[in-house]
């Protein structure tokens, strides 16, 4: 079952990779919710408490990169919206 957890923890975490890249490339978040950025991010970050409390390392791993990933998204997207 973990090796289970952790291929559906690098398919959802590599799901955010293109989207990441292409915010980075072409610095356009018009189309993407600040809202819900900021509500995914608090999500992924309790789940990466979570995952450390009951030591999952598929939750904890996942979780840790895809906030990082979100996170970045969510800059770009702050500061398009200050702009």
């Amino acid at each position: 079952m973990e090796y289970l957890g952790l291929l559906a923890a690098c398919l959802t975490t590599i799901s955010f990779l293109p989207q990441v890249l292409l915010v980075i490339k072409t610095k356009d978040t018009k189309s993407i919710s600040l809202k819900m950025y900021i509500l995914f991010v608090s999500g992924t970050i309790l789940w990466f408490v979570y995952g450390l409390f009951i030591k999952n390392l598929p939750v904890t791993l996942a979780n840790f990169i895809t906030g990082t990933l979100a996170i970045t998204i969510l800059y770009y997207k702050i500061k398009e919206d200050k702009n």
